[in-house]
């Protein structure tokens, strides 16, 4: 069972959070790209497609929660999160060594360590990763040329065909999941900051992705369009709900 035995400890230093200079100097260094996106969007295949460029380096988070499985196959260190112990992540917390990091559940801690841009730098390649609201936010506040991007499915129907696709899942995961998405959709919506790129084709979407990153290339009118859509989205989002 997860648990941390010093949870007070991390809320009052993450309260009052500084990046070390050593940190501040390898986060200016480093191109950061981080996706945001709601449940069954294809933020991950996305990502696996950028990747195939060798242009990126993805991003692994640390957290101090226990390995689990998924489907029978147990997760690995440095492949889903590095696995740390508490003590060793209060500690580069209190030496300013992490981007974000944040007390989730109340029972672990997760959060994109500076060694793991420092990596991306040394490489020479984007750091890439996916990301929460929340997570977003806190980068940009230490590092404001983060380019923050919105992945939307293409349509409401076929968004929910996708979610329903992953499997069986319960009413109440159900609920979870569109009430998470809405809460997305809304902040993404109220911050001029997202870039907002419709998954209606993952070739076509990582190459928008591609050229933000590469060329910082913004198309206006695709940017217009694709907000009209994540508010529709918002809208069903939200009527759904109603019904549930």
């Amino acid at each position: 069972m997860n648990k941390l035995d010093h949870i007070e400890e991390f809320k009052k230093h993450l309260a009052d959070y500084n990046l070390s200079k050593s940190s501040l100097q390898a986060l200016s260094q480093t191109q950061l790209v981080l996706l945001v996106a709601p449940s069954s969007s294809g933020r991950n295949t996305i990502i696996r497609e950028l990747m195939k460029t060798g242009d990126y380096y993805f991003i692994i988070s640390d957290t101090t929660r226990l390995k689990r499985s998924n489907d029978g196959i147990m997760e690995r260190d440095g492949v889903e999160y590095w696995f740390r112990p508490e003590e060793d992540v209060l500690q580069d917390i209190k030496d300013g060594k992490y981007l974000e990091a944040a007390v989730i559940h109340e029972q672990q801690v997760s959060g994109i360590s500076i060694r793991e841009l420092q990596m991306a730098n040394d490489s020479e390649k984007i750091a890439l990763t996916d990301a929460e609201i929340a997570g977003v936010d806190n980068a940009l506040k230490l590092k404001p040329d983060t380019l923050a991007i919105f992945v939307l499915p293409p349509n409401f129907d076929e968004w929910q065909r996708r979610i329903k696709h992953r499997g069986e899942m319960n009413h109440e995961e159900y609920k979870r999941r569109m009430e998470s998405a809405a809460v997305e959709f809304k902040a993404a919506l109220e911050h001029d900051y997202y870039k907002f790129v419709i998954n209606d084709s993952v070739l076509q979407a990582a190459e928008q992705i591609h050229t933000l990153a590469k060329l910082d290339y913004i198309d206006d009118e695709a940017q217009v369009k694709a907000r009209e859509l994540a508010k529709r989205l918002y809208v069903d989002t939200q009527a759904l709900l109603k019904s549930l």
